[in-house]
């Protein structure tokens, strides 16, 4: 089925077996507020490393793992069955960075983040300009051989993890100004400090934190200078597609395990003499679901498959936002039939469908919430035609 080859399944099988070797650790995790000791999050990584799971997208010239765009869904859609962001330790590095990297952030940033040595976070939303990164306010002024940057960022994601961050601002001189810019800060740096930390919905459970971090006059050298200057929103929109398709296959794997746990528990629960996966309502939310993940899954592939084939890059930024649009979606609702399968056992922590319930929200609105995801894949139908699209 999805005709894959050889190389692709032995990947995804790789990829499934440290998925369900991290499953069983769920529930331990969650009770214990999403803290792991840090010598068993370190043995995680180590395994991910081992099953060549970790920096799979980066290129083998800089020691990643080289694979194919399809390749990279097939093990981000495994990593999407775990909870707690478990699996998180299955890193993606920036795939785009090594093309505009100079030879220095290579060595200090590309080669050790492929390496697992390295982690980053990105600091580029504010309170005034999520999905609409144009509209940030954050600035970077050169000064001599430096840039001071200037910034309050919302939701900087995995930052209590993190070494360096992706800061970006608009330039308030020279030729390039009100353009934006990208910069690498090393973590921690002076005045870089965390305003606070929000308690999320998914907090319970996960020990990934999403603080509010203010850049106050932070001097960085120009040599941090990520490309050049006013082309950072060309790298966002690289990034931007490149998660949306993870976000899409992420959700892919999360909607397999809910149809396969309703699944096996409407066999299982029995409700006046009989299993309800023979009474009506629960069969169409079991149909429903499968039918629903096998669409999402085939639009995710043929993306991805499409991104490998040398695809149009607005192309690539329509198909990837239909992508995450209906695979996110598609999980919301699966989670929500799951939850409802599950009755009051649905409503407990210890059990998958009540941890996907809470984790899965957040995927219609991270990377572009789902109306932005709309309004490009119009804009583009507009511009190019449907047929061009789909």
């Amino acid at each position: 089925m999805y005709s894959l080859s050889e190389q692709d399944r032995e990947i995804q099988a790789r990829a499934r077996q440290f998925a369900d070797e991290l499953i069983p650790l769920e529930t331990g995790v969650e009770l214990a507020g999403g803290e792991l000791p840090a010598d068993q999050e370190a043995a995680h990584k180590a395994r991910a490393i081992e099953l060549g799971l970790h920096a799979a997208n980066m290129p083998r010239a800089v020691g990643g793992g080289g694979c194919t765009s399809l390749q990279q869904v097939l093990i981000q859609e495994q990593v999407g069955r775990v909870t707690n962001a478990l699996a998180w330790v299955v890193a993606t590095p920036p795939s785009w960075l090594p093309d505009v990297a100079t030879p220095d952030q290579l060595e200090r940033y590309v080669r050790p983040a492929a390496r697992g040595e390295r982690d980053e976070c990105y600091a580029i939303t504010e309170e005034g300009a999520g999905s609409d990164v144009d509209a940030i306010e954050a600035t970077a002024s050169r000064d001599g051989d430096d840039y001071v940057l200037n910034g309050v960022k919302w939701h900087v994601t995995s930052y209590n993890a993190a070494d360096y961050a992706f800061f970006q601002g608009k330039l308030t001189s020279g030729e390039h100004a009100g353009e934006h810019a990208m910069f690498l800060v090393d973590l921690p740096s002076p005045g870089v400090r965390v305003v606070r930390t929000p308690p999320y919905m998914h907090t319970l459970g996960h020990a990934h934190q999403h603080p509010i971090v203010a850049f106050e006059d932070v001097r960085v050298p120009a040599a941090q200078l990520v490309g050049a200057e006013g082309g950072g929103m060309a790298f966002a929109y690289e990034w931007f597609r490149f998660e949306r398709l993870m976000v899409a296959a992420r959700c892919l794997g999360a909607a397999e395990r809910l149809v396969a746990e309703m699944t096996s528990f409407a066999q299982e629960r029995i409700v006046s003499g009989r299993p309800i996966a023979e009474f009506g309502a629960v069969q169409a939310m079991l149909a429903d679901s499968l039918t629903e993940l096998f669409a999402a899954r085939s639009l995710t592939y043929e993306t991805a498959r499409g991104i490998d084939a040398g695809a149009d890059l607005k192309v690539q930024h329509a198909q990837c936002s239909m992508a995450k649009l209906y695979a996110a979606e598609m999980a919301g609702r699966v989670a929500d039939r799951a939850v409802q399968v599950f009755g009051g056992r649905g409503y407990m922590r210890e059990y998958a469908a009540e941890r996907f319930y809470r984790e899965l929200r957040v995927e219609r609105i991270w990377e572009g919430t789902s109306e932005v995801q709309r309004s490009i894949i119009a804009d583009q139908m507009i511009k190019r035609g449907p047929g061009r699209l789909a």
